[in-house]
């Protein structure tokens, strides 16, 4: 697998050179983020996997005047455990011990050069990295590709699963019904075009329905300081990885068996399916549809409860942090 970076690594540390000076604010930034400052502390969970020992980064943030209860956060594919401080601090504020993982393959977490990647595993993971910490219960709280991850881990995990929170999550609907399947190469492909630029241009039209804000940037900024990194190579083919695993690994089937207490944050204006612009122009416009979505999810699950914010995105605790903490603590506290 080394054989496949290595000869992109120079054209990627050329680029480096060529991109900075056009954004004087993007700096690169390697595998494992080692030069960007998380909020919170962070620590490594040792995970032995596939023949491998990995490192799984996390922040566990304590209260100090503790509930005795536990929130887990859990990142989209975008994104890592930074983008959570607002909502860590102020579940911290209310008692909670907040923990927040960074999936393997993103973050400050490993980025292995080979990984079967399976909610399942990751799931298995991050239970490993709760007992570790001597977590016994919690709710659990998902975004975008995390909401697909806190639905596999609370199916495996029901009794541990107290509360389960799903905001924007993907995967409400089965995109390889519409969506030709392309291989991981072509993703892998797609990933290594990336430039600041298509990252800020994407996250508008699909994420913030056109309506940019300066805080927006430094998420862009992270994903574009890995393009301009190191090890970027490495990073793009991890994150084909997962899209893979995204498109082929749905939840969408097994809403019904979830019992637990659940909250549904839907931003209205969401309109994100994985692989939309291969999809005809027909699905095109059905695809991503977060109103209907919404709705739907909500009727599969036996003990949901919705809450729709009109004229918010993808991110409503980035865009609309007030509105989405609200019902997230009074569902908390019920």
């Amino acid at each position: 697998m080394r054989d496949l970076f290595r000869p992109l690594l120079a054209l990627i540390l050329l680029l480096q050179f060529c991109v900075i000076p056009a954004f004087g604010q993007l700096k690169p930034l390697d595998a494992e983020l080692t030069n960007y400052t998380y909020p919170f502390p962070v620590s490594h969970y040792p995970v032995q996997a596939q023949n491998q020992k990995l490192k799984m980064a996390y922040m566990d943030v304590k209260p100090q005047k503790p509930s005795g209860q536990t929130v887990v956060l859990l990142h989209g594919k975008n994104f890592n455990g930074a983008y959570w401080e607002e909502t860590a601090k102020a579940l911290s504020n209310n008692g909670y011990r907040v923990i927040i993982p960074d999936q393997i393959g993103f973050g400050k977490s490993t980025k292995p050069e080979y990984y079967q990647y399976t909610f399942q595993a990751l799931a298995m993971n991050t239970k490993g990295l709760l007992d570790s910490l001597g977590v016994k219960k919690a709710a659990v709280l998902g975004h975008s590709m995390g909401g697909m991850l806190a639905t596999r881990f609370a199916l495996m995990y029901p009794s541990f699963t107290e509360k389960l929170i799903l905001t924007n999550p993907i995967g409400l609907e089965d995109w390889k019904k519409w969506v030709p399947y392309q291989p991981i190469e072509q993703w892998y492909a797609n990933e290594l075009k990336q430039t600041r630029e298509g990252i800020k241009k994407y996250q508008l039209q699909n994420y913030y329905g056109g309506q940019w804000k300066p805080q927006y940037d430094q998420w862009v900024n992270l994903l574009a300081g890995w393009t301009v990194g190191p090890d970027y190579p490495l990073i793009a083919w991890n994150a084909a990885l997962t899209y893979d695993m995204i498109f082929t690994q749905p939840v969408v089937y097994e809403f019904d068996q979830l019992k637990m207490p659940t909250l549904l944050i839907i931003g209205q204006r969401d309109r994100t399916a994985l692989g939309k612009a291969q999809a005809s122009p027909e699905a095109r416009e059905k695809l991503g549809n977060y109103p209907a979505l919404g709705k739907e999810t909500a009727k599969k699950i036996q003990n949901a409860k919705l809450v729709e914010l009109d004229n918010v995105g993808h991110l409503p605790h980035i865009e609309a942090f007030d509105r989405f903490i609200k019902p997230l603590l009074q569902f908390l506290k019920s």
